[in-house]
């Protein structure tokens, strides 16, 4: 069966267990990450992680951070911002002096890939290694893209796809998150990942097409229709779209991008083949 078919036939198996939701499993919970490293920016809020990441960096320090550990930023590099939190103090009516927190402000840091010097000792290597084991990792890195991790969070975002910096941040373990931007990045691949598009569409291709891809890399676990289910439902539900219907409009365009990330994924297995 070509490679469009098979996506086809596993959409058209997960639209049809949409169509009794009562009897989807529950959605598989998080996995968060946890880097186990010595890096400073460990301690920063998950947002400002996830700024490190989309930038494509594992690690982040300001300018005399990356002096302390005898490496520095290399010559005609750019720093890139995190949100500081500015600490004030007043007196409250009995006289007393209590910290506020009025604003954050803007500071510059720069990435490890930024700077020479020193190997670093820290480092997480079954996050590394995790990362490498990723299904699909190899299309990723055949598109350009890195994939970083940050500490991730209940309540945060769990994952994100940043075309102009050509990275994919994950703050989950879970291979429905790592399927979900993939296929965002397969949908920028191909030129129809607009900021102006209304965000139930393309969240709901990205849903959908990385369960389909799970599915079609037969992993039905990972797939979490559950999740996949409760995700496109709460896209959809304030716009007044069923999200089986909302599916069913986006189903061509979603085989396509499942079908142009295991296209590639055939392409890089076996050359010979295409």
């Amino acid at each position: 069966m070509k490679v469009y078919g098979k996506a086809e036939t596993a959409a058209n198996s997960i639209l049809c267990a949409f169509q009794s939701p009562s009897t989807l499993p529950a959605a598989i919970a998080p996995v968060f990450i946890r880097r186990k490293d010595g890096s400073p920016c460990r301690a920063w809020s998950w947002a400002n992680q996830l700024l490190v990441a989309l930038h494509g960096n594992s690690d982040a320090r300001g300018f005399r951070q990356w002096q302390s550990v005898s490496r520095f930023v290399r010559k005609g590099q750019k720093s890139f911002c995190i949100l500081s939190p500015v600490m004030k103090t007043r007196e409250d009516d009995d006289g007393e002096r209590k910290s506020f927190l009025p604003g954050f402000k803007g500071t510059a840091v720069f990435g490890l890939a930024q700077t020479d010097g020193e190997l670093l000792s820290e480092v997480d290597p079954e996050l590394l290694r995790w990362v490498e084991m990723l299904p699909l990792v190899d299309v990723a890195r055949e598109w350009g893209l890195v994939v970083e991790t940050y500490g991730g969070r209940s309540g945060a975002t769990n994952g994100w796809y940043s075309g102009g910096n050509g990275t994919i941040a994950l703050g989950v373990r879970n291979l429905s998150t790592w399927a979900h931007e993939m296929v965002h990045a397969a949908d920028d691949r191909l030129g129809q990942l607009s900021a102006h598009e209304p965000k139930w569409r393309k969240e709901t291709v990205a849903e959908l097409g990385g369960a389909v891809l799970l599915e079609c890399l037969g992993q039905p676990v990972d797939t979490d229709l559950g999740g996949c289910w409760e995700y496109v439902r709460s896209w959809c539900g304030h716009e007044g779209i069923k999200p089986v219907v909302a599916s069913q409009r986006m189903l061509k365009r979603t085989c396509d991008l499942v079908s142009l990330v295991l296209d590639t994924a055939k392409r890089l297995a076996d050359p010979a083949a295409v």
